[in-house]
């Protein structure tokens, strides 16, 4: 493909390939320098025949080699991404917020699969196409050309529609700067990444991109009306020229009334347009019937089937390790979660509760390297909500992992610190008595340890199954 094809520009040399990563360039491609300049002379080595640079890059380029500067590498970087994949699926949505993002672009896939539809999903448990097994992803939101890559592999397998997770990383990186949706979807807004974001108000402004720019002029957003910054995020649609759909008990479109626990999951009873419906799902916690709502609108507004998806909503199945029940053991019922918030922590103690006639007992840590702020939160909330606590390691990775266990257990006073998740997890289950509920938290679908920089084949599916 010539260069003046996928980015205005007055140089028609062929560009056969593109990357952000300088190991990965070969003769003739293209290279995003997206980290600083110290990666260019490798790009260059390596066959770079053209580079999308900062404004402010001051390298000394061969002539040979075609300099595009742009005030944001980033976009171009992923808007040159798409032109060069050229194809995706007709039929794009997104989702995006602190909580819920991988349950709802999960819910969309299985209830479009069951709808005849060829549907993928992407997002933090990989790439799911139809029903088959996940194939894994090292980030929520791969990068530009990974991502435009597998939306063009989507569309030469005839897949129609896609629904991916937006992460707040990757909305701004511009990693999601080529993607156009018809339908985007907002979950909530509650600590997390703000040792990479900083403040409240920069990581609602990473999310509100999605709005912005990456929904089409005509798309429509599919918001949680119970949340603080609901008015702000509906302000931002609205002058954008985007149609907003609310859901939840402020909810308008989708109204919610109330919830009410079941042995194997929950009624709900909502408004759906005006019109009132009773809906039993098979999951666990209004959090859960919040995603369902967000999920239901999402799906109404993109296909204009409404009655098909309220037909299939009440046979999808939990993503992996969100409120999944993975065992029983003397009369005790496992679950395996990935709450590593302490909003996502509230939630499915609460939602766990009314499931439990003895004791509720929670296992979790906080990882390091990451937000430290939040773990005294997370304890005094385990403290205050569960009637037994294990704290333990959760991807340390570089940080002292008893220091980290420890900033937990200063707000945690019935808290029984056992690094080792392995034991911790086998001690747990030992306690267990007929009524109780364990939730193992903070790891949910995970397959991996990080401890000290390296990553340690760990997965708490597994454990549960050896002490079973």
């Amino acid at each position: 493909m010539k260069l003046n094809q996928i980015i205005s520009c007055n140089d028609s040399r062929d560009i056969s390939g593109l990357s952000a990563d300088s190991r990965e360039i070969k003769k003739d491609f293209l290279f995003g320098s997206l980290n600083g300049d110290q990666y260019l002379q490798n790009a260059i080595d390596n066959g770079a025949t053209a580079v999308i640079v900062p404004r402010s890059c001051g390298f000394s380029f061969p002539k040979d080699v075609a300099v595009i500067k742009s005030d944001n590498p980033n976009k171009d970087f992923a808007m040159t991404a798409a032109r060069f994949y050229e194809h995706t699926p007709p039929h794009i949505m997104a989702v995006t917020g602190t909580n819920g993002k991988t349950s709802i672009a999960d819910f969309i896939r299985q209830v479009l699969t069951m709808m005849g539809e060829k549907a993928a999903s992407t997002g933090t448990l990989g790439m799911i196409k139809g029903n088959n097994e996940p194939i894994a992803s090292p980030n929520t939101t791969p990068n530009a050309v990974v991502l435009q890559r597998e939306l063009r592999q989507l569309y030469d397998e005839g897949y129609q529609y896609t629904v991916m997770e937006a992460s707040s990383h990757g909305l701004c990186q511009y990693r999601l700067g080529g993607v156009q949706c018809e339908v985007a979807g907002f979950t909530n807004l509650t600590r997390d990444h703000l040792d990479y974001h900083k403040t409240f108000e920069n990581y609602l402004d990473a999310k509100l991109i999605l709005f912005r720019e990456i929904l089409k002029k005509d798309g429509v957003a599919v918001l949680n009306a119970d949340i603080d910054c609901f008015e702000t995020i509906r302000q931002v649609c609205e002058e954008n020229d985007k149609r907003v759909v609310t859901y939840g008990y402020k909810g308008k479109e989708l109204h919610l009334l109330k919830t009410e626990p079941l042995p194997h999951g929950q009624h709900i009873e909502f408004e759906f347009y005006g019109k009132k419906i009773n809906l039993e799902i098979p999951l666990s916690g209004e959090f859960q019937a919040m995603n369902v709502l967000c999920a239901i609108g999402m799906l109404v507004e993109e296909t204009k089937k409404p009655d098909e998806v309220l037909k299939h909503i009440a046979n999808i199945r939990g993503a992996k390790g969100r409120l999944e029940l993975v065992g029983q053991k003397n009369g005790a019922a496992i679950y395996i979660d990935y709450a590593h918030t302490p909003d996502a922590l509230e939630n499915i103690l609460k939602a766990l509760r009314p499931h439990t006639k003895g004791r509720l007992a929670v296992l979790f840590g906080c990882g390091g390297d990451r937000d430290a702020g939040k773990r005294p939160i997370m304890g005094k909330l385990a403290n205050d909500l569960a009637d037994i606590v294990y704290v333990t390691d959760d991807n340390p990775r570089t940080e002292n992992a008893d220091t980290i266990r420890q900033q937990i257990m200063e707000t945690c006073l019935k808290g029984i610190n056992i690094g080792n998740r392995a034991l911790a997890i086998k001690t747990a289950m030992e306690t267990l008595k007929s009524g109780d509920v364990l939730v193992l938290a903070g790891k949910g679908h995970e397959t991996g340890q990080y401890i000290n920089g390296k990553i340690y084949h760990f997965s708490d599916h597994e454990e549960v199954i050896k002490n079973l």
